[in-house]
C-alpha cells in the first residue's frame, strides 16, 4: 500500500515493563540498525540514567539522531492490577508513552508490559474510534500457504456481532499495512459452515457481514480445522476464543519443535539424517518462529498501540516496532474510520 506518512513518523517505546528489561531493547535496536529498515524516530521512555548507560555501550552500533528519551521514573509490574496500577502510577512509562500519542507527539506506542493496564491506559485514554464500542488484540499466524491475521485474541472476551463486524473491518486493514494483501478475504470462526450453525451471535455476525459484503471481502463461515489452510487472510473470533486458540497454537508448535529434535537425536542414525536435513528444519523453524511476527496491535483506538509478549526477545521487540512502523506509514487509522461508519450505516439501514 503507499505510504501516507512522513518517513520521519515517531514511536513511543515503553522500554520498562518487560521481563528481560531495558537491556533487551537496546539490543533490538542494534537489531533493527543492521538490518536498515528503521526509517522512524524513537522516543524510549523509562528510566533516563538507566538508558543513557545502556545507549553509551553501544553507541557505536546505533544510530543515534533516530533517539530521544524521555524520563520515567515509574513502572508497572505485571502482577499489578491494571487499574490501580494507572492511578497509582501517573509517571510510569507505560502510561507516558500512551500520552505521548495522545498529545500527538508520536504516531504509535510499543510496550512489552502487563497486558491488562495496556488495554485499560490505551481505552481510557485515546478512546475508541467513533462507531466503535471496544478494541481488539489481533495476531499474525502461519498456515500452509500464508500468514493471516487473527482477531481478537483477547481483549474483548464477550463480544456481540456488532463488536466481531467491526473485528472484521479492524483485521481488514491490518492485513492490508502488515501483510500487504490488496483485498483480504475474511472468515468468521464457528462450529460448522452449514448454514445456521453456530451460537445466536455467530448468526447475526455472519448476517451483519453479508451485509457489509463489499466494505469487506467475506469469504464465510469456517472451523477450526481450515484455520491454517490459508483459504482466508483474516479469521474473526471473540477474544475468549481467540486467546485460548492463540496460546494453544503457541504451545502445540513449541510441543511439535521439541518432539522433532528429541526424535532426531535419539541415535546415530536420526542424527545423521538431521544433518543432512538441515536446512528444511532449518526453514521450517522460520516460518513457525513468533518472533518475526511479534507485536499485537490494539486495534479501533484513536492511536496506534503495539504490544509485544513480556519475555520478548530482542528480535521480537524489533520486530513489534517495525509492526508500528508499518501501520503508520499506511494510515491505518483513517482507513478503519471510514469503513466503520460505512458498516454502520449498512447495517442500522
Amino acid at each position: 500500500m503507499m505510504s501516507h506518512q512522513p518517513a520521519n513518523s515517531t514511536i513511543a517505546v515503553d522500554v520498562m515493563g518487560s521481563d528481560k528489561g531495558p537491556t533487551e531493547f537496546i539490543r533490538a535496536l542494534v537489531h533493527l540498525n543492521n538490518q536498515g529498515d528503521l526509517h522512524s524516530n524513537l522516543v524510549l521512555v523509562g528510566q533516563k540514567r538507566m538508558l543513557e548507560r545502556l545507549i553509551e555501550i553501544r553507541k557505536s552500533k546505533l544510530n543515534l539522531e533516530q533517539i530521544t528519551i524521555l524520563d520515567a521514573s515509574e513502572v508497572i509490574a505485571m502482577d499489578e492490577k491494571p487499574i490501580s496500577a494507572l492511578k497509582k502510577k501517573k509517571d510510569s512509562s507505560m502510561l507516558k508513552a500512551i500520552e505521548l500519542v495522545r498529545n500527538k507527539e508520536a504516531h504509535a506506542m510499543v510496550s512489552c508490559g502487563n497486558t491488562g493496564a495496556l488495554m485499560a491506559g490505551g481505552t481510557i485514554r485515546l478512546r475508541p474510534i467513533e462507531g466503535i464500542d471496544r478494541p481488539a488484540l489481533a495476531a499474525i499466524i502461519p498456515s500452509k500457504k500464508a500468514p493471516f491475521v487473527f482477531l481478537d485474541v483477547g481483549a474483548n472476551p464477550e463480544a456481540g456481532p456488532v463488536n466481531l463486524m467491526h473485528n472484521a473491518i479492524l483485521g481488514k486493514h491490518y492485513a492490508q499495512a502488515r501483510l500487504n494483501i490488496k483485498n483480504p478475504k475474511i472468515g468468521l470462526l464457528t462450529i460448522g459452515t452449514e448454514q445456521g450453525k453456530g451460537t445466536p451471535d455467530i448468526i447475526t455476525t455472519h448476517q451483519y457481514l453479508s451485509q457489509i459484503d463489499g466494505t469487506i471481502n467475506y469469504a464465510g463461515l469456517i472451523e477450526g480445522f481450515q484455520l491454517f489452510d490459508g483459504s482466508v487472510d483474516v479469521v474473526v473470533c471473540d477474544g475468549f476464543v481467540g486467546n485460548i486458540l492463540l496460546k494453544s497454537s503457541e504451545s502445540l508448535f513449541s510441543f511439535i519443535g521439541d518432539t522433532i529434535k528429541k526424535e532426531l537425536l535419539r541415535n546415530i542414525k536420526r542424527k545423521l539424517g538431521a544433518a543432512l536435513s538441515a536446512s528444511a528444519f532449518k526453514d521450517m523453524k522460520s516460518q513457525l518462529n513468533p518472533d518475526d511476527r511479534a507485536g499485537a496491535p490494539l486495534l479501533g483506538l484513536n492511536g496506534n498501540i503495539i504490544k509485544s509478549h513480556g519475555s520478548s526477545n530482542a528480535v521480537a521487540i524489533a520486530s513489534a516496532i517495525l509492526a508500528a512502523q508499518t501501520i503508520v506509514d499506511c494510515d491505518m487509522l483513517d482507513l478503519i474510520k471510514s469503513d466503520i461508519l460505512l458498516a454502520n450505516q449498512k447495517i442500522e439501514a
